[in-house]
């Protein structure tokens, strides 16, 4: 009898055609997030079985909560064998070690060359285990622990709880997105639900200098890499936003400052987007939340840009958001005092039914195609992963 992890797919199994590129992307991104282990991984399509050639199955499991694509984690107990009389013993083994005093028996029979069903063995298993066991039941309704079976191929496989998954898709089978990342709550939590549907993001962060400080850079730079721990080593994208930000500041009429940068930002990222093989889009706007967020102000902006641009929080309030981003460890971060360029030059009263006709009209104010040139050619352009920890530590 050997110990081992077993993952189950979920909502994986659904795929039919494509469900091998979604679970060999799966396998890949396992073996990427379990580098640093000693394991042996092996998979079909119905489940994944990983080998830990150490003493860290605590720490691998721990880590696998972090893999998107994975509907439930087990730990649980091989034989190579699918003698009833050999399972028997195994199980009365491992329940030797267990407290209780009642419990049920639920077998999957996914070998049908089986005669018994699974019924069957489940009832022929529970009462071996009544007679060799005194001060125990059956309950099939409240069961202080259920004794899971699987007979497969050749194997059968032991197992007394789960422990819940990330669900969602493996990242990178949906293609690849470029997140709109701020300094703010908002757009990580909407990061982290677009890797979850199998979208690997690239984060695009703009600064200006000297209006904005290092240390909102490094905050951005420390919410990449918390996403990285889903995403896996994430790009980060670093548009120097002053040149554009002081045209629009001297130029444009301050009601519309808001929309007019906002304009420029998708523009940007549009072209981001194109020259990173991305096809989508992501933000943290949610409807209604401050004036560039109005449906209104949303066409106006969305207008400028033939991408997708998917909002995952967009129906969110902003408790939902506060509470979705403890969750996911973004929110300590977040709400660190260091102003992004969307907080600077904030207009007092923008607009929030701003015309399409009239910010076309305003930005032929300012040479704004010459300062989108300049702010592309000369980004800057750095990868994070969830090991560089260390290089936030001074801001946090």
């Amino acid at each position: 009898m050997e110990k081992l992890i077993i993952i189950k797919y979920g909502e994986l199994t659904t795929k039919k055609e494509n469900i091998n590129l979604f679970i060999n992307t799966l396998n890949k991104n396992i073996k990427e997030k379990l580098k640093e282990f000693s394991v042996k991984i092996e998979y079909d399509k119905g489940r994944m079985f990983i080998r830990v050639l150490d003493n860290a199955f605590a720490n691998v499991i721990e880590t696998l909560k972090e893999v998107f694509g994975i509907h439930e984690i087990i730990i649980g107990y091989e034989i190579n064998t699918l003698d009833l009389e050999e399972i028997k013993k195994n199980i009365q083994f491992l329940v030797k070690e267990k407290k209780f005093t009642t419990f049920k028996i639920e077998t999957k029979r996914s070998n049908k060359k089986i005669k018994k069903t699974s019924i069957e063995i489940s009832s022929e298993i529970g009462a071996f285990l009544l007679k060799e066991n005194q001060n125990i039941k059956v309950d099939i309704h409240n069961p202080e622990i259920k004794i899971h079976l699987e007979l497969r191929n050749k194997e059968s496989y032991i197992y007394f709880e789960t422990i819940k998954g990330l669900g969602g898709y493996p990242v990178g089978t949906l293609g690849k997105g470029i997140l709109m990342l701020s300094g703010g709550i908002d757009s990580p939590v909407a990061g982290f639900l677009s890797i979850k549907r199998g979208v690997k993001v690239e984060g695009i962060y703009f600064e200006s200098p000297p209006h904005t400080s290092i240390e909102a850079k490094k905050k951005v730079e420390e919410l990449a890499r918390i996403l990285s721990k889903y995403n896996g080593e994430t790009k980060l994208h670093i548009i120097n936003f002053t040149a554009i930000q002081e045209a629009i500041y001297k130029n444009i009429p301050h009601e519309y400052l808001i929309t007019i940068m906002r304009r420029m930002m998708y523009r940007i990222s549009s072209i981001i987007a194109s020259r990173s093989n991305a096809k989508i889009l992501v933000n943290g706007e949610s409807i209604g939340q401050v004036a560039s967020q109005t449906l209104t102000s949303m066409k106006a902006i969305n207008e400028v840009v033939k991408l997708p641009v998917i909002r995952p929080v967009a129906c969110f309030d902003k408790l939902e958001i506060i509470d979705f981003a403890k969750k996911i460890g973004t929110y300590g971060t977040s709400i660190l005092p260091f102003e992004d360029c969307c907080t600077i030059f904030v207009p007092e009263h923008p607009v929030i039914n701003p015309d399409s006709k009239v910010c076309e009209n305003y930005e032929t104010l300012i040479p704004y195609q010459e300062l989108i040139y300049k702010a592309i050619k000369n980004h800057e352009i750095i990868k994070i992963s969830e090991q560089e920890k260390n290089d936030y530590e001074d801001i946090l």
